[in-house]
């Protein structure tokens, strides 16, 4: 099934400049294994300490994205080995904390929340707010602001969620970022169409999650 799955979406997206990141969120390494043996070597974890177990019982040349909310407090862990790409940087204060624990120049986007839902983080989606949070950043030296990542509206349509998805496009390209994460199993065509550098996949490889285990 897992790469029944992971076929179909990379015969999907396979016209567009889109890097699939599985979201191994409660998956097994058994299952992240089948995914690796399709050749995906980008995989998205929600939590730091999921993340730091697996790290350290899966293959070497998996690229780890932190895709969830980070703690200040968890950021020391996290870095103790290289991620390829923290997602989730929702706060100057978590992105100082990055800067002080990084040995190394770590890459990051600036989580926005792009429908400004109360139940999510994120800057808030103004092109000004933004800016100076920039400004901010770029002081720190051991950290590279290369984009922007959201969680857009969960929704039963989701064609409706090409309007955040244009909008965080635009909200990137008048910033001069060029990355975009954005885009999961219920909506990742229409972010592939608006732009996307990454979606963040999950149930539509894996199947639905049993939190119960």
């Amino acid at each position: 099934m897992i790469e029944e799955n992971i076929h179909h979406i990379l015969e999907e997206i396979k016209n567009y400049d889109c890097q699939l990141i599985c979201v191994s969120k409660t998956r097994t390494c058994e299952e992240i294994m089948e995914a690796y043996h399709m050749g995906i070597r980008d995989f998205g974890e929600n939590h730091v300490q999921e993340l730091i177990k697996k790290r350290e019982q899966l293959p070497k040349d998996i690229r780890w994205h932190m895709i969830g909310h980070l703690q200040t407090n968890k950021v020391k862990d996290l870095l103790k080995e290289e991620i390829y790409l923290i997602h989730s940087v929702d706060s100057i204060k978590l992105a100082r904390e990055i800067h002080k624990r990084c040995s190394h120049t770590q890459n990051i986007l600036l989580e926005v929340n792009i429908a400004n839902e109360e139940s999510k983080y994120g800057f808030i989606p103004d092109k000004n707010i933004l800016k100076e949070v920039l400004i901010e950043i770029y002081k720190l030296n051991h950290i590279n602001c290369i984009g922007l990542m959201c969680v857009a509206p969960n929704t039963t349509n989701p064609k409706e969620n090409e309007k955040y998805f244009n909008k965080l496009k635009d909200l990137a390209y008048s910033l001069d970022l060029k990355v975009l994460s954005m885009g999961m199993t219920n909506d990742y065509i229409y972010a592939c169409k608006s732009g996307s550098s990454y979606i963040r996949v999950g149930t539509a490889i894996f199947g639905e999650r049993n939190y119960s285990k």
